[in-house]
């Protein structure tokens, strides 16, 4: 590949997840903290993530697959992104921050399939070329939250009371302008055209085309597990932040990027844990990494027991990549040549849209039962949100290891 397009590329996927990184991590702290909102509130504000997942089918293959060049496209919703951002920088209480926020997700999801569209038609290689491309979103998000801990310290206790968390959309609106204006520069992605007499269904263009997947039994459990993981997923995105802070942790959005660490080092592992011990138990050690990591949240603390924390923050690669990644080649050696695009959009849609949109109000709830300890021991609090996580993912696992009848998957990249 052209250095320069190769160079072009790498800096677009890590301004991407730069803006991801520079807000949504401490979004769990920063509403409650500068927004007063409840627990409710907070879980409506997570949940235009999984909102922005559903509708961003229908931006991608309805907009930048069939009329406008992908580049142009995500310029634009960056460049709009920005004064977004800028909005929920000025924001003073929840209610006016939400519209915000829900436009805001509503044209950044699609922006993160609109970025591997115009890295996947510049590679020639895209199983040995694109890895190291993405990873520059993934060091990103890193930088993103080293940043606010260690340059800015805009989440230690101090920048907290004084309500510097906001500056946080800030920088992440600072980047989306530059990616916005950047994305111009991108080579030209063009729409596919495709026959004339061959036009895409709404079931194509939001993946219901591999729906028939559904009745083989192994991808019922695998997509209906796929659904239930999300929802402790969703407790670890809308409450991590938040805890870690309360419990008297330093430098909490930094400390946590070593979960970002952990990902990218767990990618090299995987082939590896694939050959050996095949899909069916990569996937139960990436669930019973959910439940021992929450344990360790139950159970740990800022002082002598900080390992544990430190721990269950690492133990984010196993969780999201021997499962979601595990996840994504399995459907893909399902869907066949003609259902694989379609087949993963509806992983996407179950995982990030539907699962997480549940998970995110199951969160809220717990925390509101729980709501009376919080004033008697923050501690004992979150030892209660926590072990229900940890158990709604044995249970998952255990459904997944009895319902999942073992096979090969013969088509690992």
């Amino acid at each position: 590949m052209n250095p320069i397009i190769r160079t072009k590329l790498s800096f677009m996927m890590f301004l991407e997840f730069f803006i991801w990184g520079s807000w949504f991590v401490t979004l769990g702290r920063f509403l409650p903290e500068n927004l007063k909102a409840d627990g409710f509130e907070i879980a409506n504000v997570f949940s235009t993530q999984s909102l922005g997942a559903i509708i961003a089918p229908f931006i991608v293959g309805m907009i930048a697959d069939r009329f406008f060049n992908a580049e142009r496209v995500l310029g634009i919703l960056h460049l709009v992104g920005a004064v977004l951002m800028y909005q929920m920088y000025n924001a003073q209480d929840v209610g006016t921050f939400y519209p915000y926020v829900l436009t805001y997700m509503i044209l950044y999801m699609p922006t993160l399939a609109l970025v591997n569209s115009v890295s996947f038609r510049q590679i020639t290689n895209p199983e040995k070329e694109f890895s190291s491309i993405r990873l520059f979103g993934t060091i990103g998000w890193i930088l993103a939250g080293l940043s606010i801990s260690y340059l800015f310290k805009w989440d230690s206790a101090e920048g907290v009371e004084n309500g510097l968390l906001r500056n946080t959309f800030l920088l992440g609106g600072i980047a989306s302008l530059i990616l916005g204006l950047f994305s111009f520069t991108l080579p030209k992605t063009p729409p596919i055209k495709s026959n004339a007499d061959e036009k895409p269904s709404l079931a194509s263009i939001i993946g219901l085309d591999a729906i028939k997947l559904l009745k083989d039994r192994n991808f019922f459990v695998f997509f209906l597990s796929s659904i239930l993981i999300c929802i402790p997923l969703a407790f670890y995105y809308q409450n991590a932040n938040a805890f870690l802070g309360d419990i008297g942790m330093e430098n909490v959005t930094g400390k946590m990027t070593i979960g970002q660490i952990s990902e990218a080092l767990c990618l090299l592992l995987l082939p590896v844990f694939f050959t050996r011990f095949g899909f069916k138990n990569t996937i139960l050690i990436g669930m019973l990494a959910w439940a021992l990591r929450y344990a360790l949240f139950a159970y740990g603390d800022a002082g002598s027991g900080s390992y544990m924390l430190l721990i269950g923050i690492a133990l984010h690669g196993i969780c999201y990549d021997f499962f979601f990644v595990s996840g994504q080649i399995y459907t893909d050696s399902k869907a066949g040549a003609k259902y694989k695009s379609a087949a993963q959009g509806l992983i996407t849609l179950a995982t990030y849209g539907i699962g997480q949109l549940i998970g995110f109000q199951v969160a809220a709830y717990v925390g509101n039962i729980y709501a009376d300890k919080k004033i008697e021991s923050l501690q004992v609090f979150w030892q209660n949100v926590w072990l229900v996580p940890a158990g709604i993912a044995i249970v998952v696992m255990l459904i997944f290891f009895v319902l999942f009848k073992n096979e090969k998957v013969v088509s690992v990249k």
